[in-house]
């Protein structure tokens, strides 16, 4: 099973937002993924298959070996849907 770990500066609001959005489009998808949110500094040290985050916070965790997506908006659940059908 994939790990997502959705991204903000505070790890506290938006990217609780964009958890629940997430687990409610993998469902829809009829996929599975382990879905939890963090704060910028604690994604630097956790493991995941997937971070997804807004791209001004995200755009700190692309090392070239993290799979890291950004969004311009991060209530635009038909991106998010996009991410997640091409990558689970």
């Amino acid at each position: 099973m994939k790990k997502i770990l959705i991204v903000c500066g505070n790890g506290l609001g938006s990217s609780f937002i964009v958890e629940m959005n997430v687990k409610k489009i993998i469902k829809e998808l009829g996929k599975e993924a382990e879905v939890s949110h963090t704060d910028l500094s604690s994604a630097k040290s956790e493991a995941a298959d997937i971070y997804i985050g807004s791209n001004e916070i995200i755009a700190s965790l692309d090392d070239g070996k993290r799979t890291v997506f950004g969004l311009n908006n991060l209530l635009d659940n038909a991106k998010i849907k996009e991410i997640l059908s091409n990558n689970l």
